[in-house]
């Protein structure tokens, strides 16, 4: 189990303290099967560098399969026109690729909000109006149903249970996404933006300083 700690605040800083294991269980949902669609957004602890300060938008949950989703926040410097020139005119701002997860990074995968269900079934939905567009597509054929998109390289992937187990461990806040998120023009702010809107004291998370030695 990680070491948590309580937050709260205190005057206009916050405060911290360690978190009992019993509190801790109380904020984190069990992950269950199913959880296509909704976030997973990484606890303050989290180590690993490919998911630290991370908001995972879930593509893909099963018992049998795993689990897939990307990376919400991770913005390169890589211009999308560089690669998909063909989608610059729909790409929302920053219009650079974003890095999705570790798991085959120099695929490409595009979200996309769409005005109207794409005809040829190149759109699967995910949140709302903002699903997964085939980039094997025309373009042209496809933008008269495409509002805006994002490219992502790689993906996050799991084997069966190793999700299950992570939530289990306090890896994860698991929260409803909004269809916004995938989309945010501020990738940057998504962590913090996404706790400061859950009730109770998974908001107060938000707060929670880079460096807590700085507290």
């Amino acid at each position: 189990m990680v070491s948590w700690e309580r937050v709260w605040l205190a005057g206009a800083g916050v405060r911290h303290e360690p978190l009992p294991a019993s509190e801790l269980r109380r904020l984190i949902e069990p992950a269950g099967s199913g959880l296509k669609g909704r976030l997973l957004v990484a606890t303050p602890t989290v180590g690993d560098p490919n998911f630290a300060g991370t908001v995972v938008l879930m593509l893909e949950h099963s018992d049998e399969e795993g689990a897939m989703g990307v990376v919400l926040n991770r913005p390169s410097d890589i211009h999308v026109a560089e690669h998909l020139p063909g989608w610059t005119d729909v790409v929302v701002e920053p219009p650079v690729v974003f890095l999705g997860g570790p798991v085959n990074p120099n695929t490409a995968m595009c979200m996309a909000r769409v005005d109207a269900q794409m005809v040829d079934g190149g759109w699967s939905p995910v949140v709302g109006r903002v699903g997964t567009v085939d980039l094997s597509l025309d373009p042209d054929h496809a933008a008269p149903g495409v509002a805006e998109v994002r490219i992502f390289a790689g993906y996050a992937g799991w084997a069966p249970r190793q999700l299950e187990e992570e939530i289990e461990d306090g890896g994860w806040f698991v929260v409803d996404a909004d269809p916004s998120d995938a989309l945010s023009p501020v990738p940057d702010e998504l962590w913090r933006d996404v706790l400061r809107r859950q009730p109770g004291t998974v908001s107060l998370f938000a707060d929670y300083p880079p460096d807590p030695s700085m507290n």
